[in-house]
């Protein structure tokens, strides 16, 4: 059972329009309305993949009813939300069907009491001390009220707790958790060089696990992922670009990461995983979605590179 962590889970909407034009009135042709937050996507894509999955984090109000209800409907996904008063926020995607763009509006997310923070912590330990918990995943932003240290302090109760763990977030809650020694990180090239103040990968990467990360994936957008481990680096490429909505792409490269992670898989075949999730999921309807012959036929094709480290 893998274990996914969303503080400030969404429920996401994706409207469909013939072409965006600012200060125009749109007729939407499309709505698709899904479970959403990072961690919430990873969760489903690992369900899809055939892995029983735990999702944990905030829910609360109207949204949050319709979040734990949709989620509930979800093969091999187990909901274990932590209650919050405030309302879980919704994200809008404005999908441009002439462009092929994306649009993204985000709500920030209810404000979490101290109370209701210190509660989660006493799920989270529980599901990760949980016997037969095989993986954690960490992901996205923090909602209003969780302290910024956050991610470090879960870091290091996963680690206490003799789990994996992988890291998904960025600025001072990445700065902050990297020093508590996670798995794996995956921030993307923005992310990686505010972290680091480099902006060459191989240079960041190794930045960012001086810092402490054990092994550092950086999304590099069309050009996949680079990873540079301790048992030595990748970089791991799509055979050509894939058109579509790249919403949600980088949670199912985590997802791949994760269950690659839970596996055994050695790194070349993790990070195979990762780049055809996420340029499957480009090419889905919506985000915590893949295609999946688009997957299986990148499967084979993604070209991984790099070497070991020498023994």
């Amino acid at each position: 059972m893998m274990l996914t962590v969303t503080l400030n889970a969404a429920l996401d909407l994706t409207y469909r329009v013939p072409a965006l034009t600012p200060h125009t009135t749109h007729r939407v042709t499309e709505v698709i309305e899904r479970p959403g937050g990072k961690g919430v996507n990873v969760a489903r894509v690992l369900a899809a993949l055939g892995h029983e999955v735990t999702v944990t984090g905030f829910a609360g109000g109207g949204t949050g009813r319709v979040l734990r209800e949709r989620l509930a409907d979800e093969p091999r996904v187990t909901v274990a939300f932590a209650p919050v008063a405030g309302a879980t926020r919704r994200t809008v995607a404005v999908a441009d069907a002439a462009t092929g763009d994306t649009t993204q509006l985000n709500e920030p997310g209810p404000t979490v009491t101290p109370a209701e923070w210190a509660a989660f912590l006493d799920t989270y330990e529980a599901l990760v001390h949980r016997p037969g918990t095989t993986a954690v995943a960490l992901c996205g932003s923090l909602p209003p009220g969780v302290p910024v240290g956050a991610y470090a302090l879960l870091v290091r109760a996963a680690r206490a707790a003799h789990v994996p763990v992988l890291l998904d977030t960025s600025g001072e809650p990445l700065r902050r958790a990297v020093a508590a020694r996670p798995d794996i990180i995956k921030p993307n090239a923005e992310e990686l060089a505010e972290l680091t103040g480099f902006h060459e990968p191989v240079r960041a990467t190794r930045d960012a696990r001086r810092r402490g990360a054990h092994a550092v994936v950086a999304s590099l957008g069309a050009d996949g992922l680079f990873a540079l481990t301790p048992d030595g680096g990748w970089q791991a490429r799509p055979p050509a670009p894939v058109r579509g909505n790249p919403t949600g792409a980088g949670d199912s490269a985590v997802a791949g990461l994760l269950s690659g992670l839970a596996e055994g898989l050695p790194w070349p075949d993790r990070l195979a995983r990762a780049v055809a999730l996420s340029a499957a999921t480009v090419a889905a309807p919506a985000a915590g979605e893949f295609d999946r012959t688009t997957y299986e036929d990148l499967l084979t094709r993604v070209a991984v590179t790099g070497r070991r480290a020498a023994a």
